[in-house]
């Protein structure tokens, strides 16, 4: 184990998890004189930064350099994080994300093994709060409900991948296809690994790579994250046209087609039968899941939570989605989502 890795790390206000990542990356199998953690945060207002250097000054063996990130854009911190980075090796990890004791050192063994561009894992995924509604969201977003057929979210078999979340590549290779897209406030990391691979780059998932993410605790904040990964997604489909994944497009179909049918209901019979039957279907399959699941956890607070989670990401996603490409055909160039 011979490669430097330096893991940046975007945060903003993340008092109650960054203490947790700092402890998870002390304790990880690789060689920790060959780790650098770079934190680019978001100017915090609720203790991070303190609690950051106090961890540092607490635990001088593990370096930690934190660098401030005035915009408070993702991407923006990633690029931030980059260019105070030492290592030949990039890993990008999340303030409420907690990587298993082994994760570089697998990320390390899949990217020789396979000489891919970015390698990454699973999330296991767990509530970030101890509430019901935070349980059900962490249960459903790990379902294929509400993750299609993302194995980074439901696991799967080793292989080639459109993306990875919380990747570990090269830095050669940022320097081939260019830093994270600051223009996007979402989807940064699917767009980077997208011109990774136009590069002839292989973006790899592998099971045994594992890191704990904290879903999001009430169903606000869930519709609010999948609201902006819609609005984002319809931006950098302008540019990739292609890059649209059935998984994606379902939740838009399914909201594009209710709109319409809620239109012409009033005054076809028609559109009153195929509305129903569209959200019979719909609200069957949901709630069914939601019973298997609740049996299956023991956890009958599943039978109302896992539904209102599902249907929170689907029209969220789907109605941004809509918002942003008709704003988008009209004229509005507004990066606001």
């Amino acid at each position: 184990m011979t490669d430097f890795i330096s893991i940046i790390v975007p945060c903003y206000n993340e008092r109650d998890t960054i203490g947790l990542l700092l402890q998870a990356i002390e304790l990880q199998t690789y060689p920790l004189n060959l780790i650098q953690t770079v934190i680019a945060d978001g100017m915090s207002e609720d203790g991070t930064r303190e609690m950051i250097t106090t961890y540092a000054q607490a635990h001088p063996k593990l370096s930690i350099c934190l660098v401030d990130n005035p915009t408070r854009v993702i991407p923006a911190a990633l690029n931030l994080a980059i260019e105070a980075a030492r290592g030949n090796v990039i890993v990008r990890l999340d303030a409420h994300s907690i990587p298993r004791p082994d994760y570089l050192e697998r990320c390390m063994n899949v990217m020789h093994e396979t000489g891919a561009a970015n390698v990454g894992g699973c999330w296991e995924i767990q509530p970030s709060g101890k509430g019901w509604i935070s349980r059900s969201i962490a249960v459903a977003a790990a379902h294929w409900l509400g993750a299609g057929d993302a194995r980074y979210r439901i696991r799967g078999q080793a292989g080639e991948v459109d993306t990875v979340p919380f990747g570990a590549f090269r830095r050669e290779w940022v320097q081939r296809v260019g830093p994270f897209d600051e223009t996007l406030l979402s989807n940064e990391d699917y767009e980077f690994n997208l011109r990774l691979r136009k590069a002839g780059g292989l973006v790899w998932f592998d099971p045994g790579i594992r890191s704990v993410y904290f879903a999001r605790g009430d169903l606000l904040s869930l519709a609010r994250q999948y609201w902006r990964y819609g609005y984002w997604k319809a931006r950098m489909l302008r540019r990739y046209p292609g890059s649209m994944r059935l998984r994606q497009a379902l939740p838009i179909l399914f909201v594009l087609a209710l709109l319409v049918l809620l239109v012409a209901a009033p005054f076809f019979s028609l559109g009153v039968i195929l509305l129903s039957i569209q959200l019979a279907l719909y609200a069957g399959v949901s709630v069914t899941a939601g019973l298997l699941e609740a049996f299956r956890r023991r956890d009958l607070t599943l039978l109302l939570g896992f539904p209102m989670a599902i249907w929170t990401m689907h029209f969220a996603w789907g109605i941004a989605f809509l918002w942003s490409t008709i704003s988008g055909l009209i004229g509005g160039q507004s990066e606001s989502g």
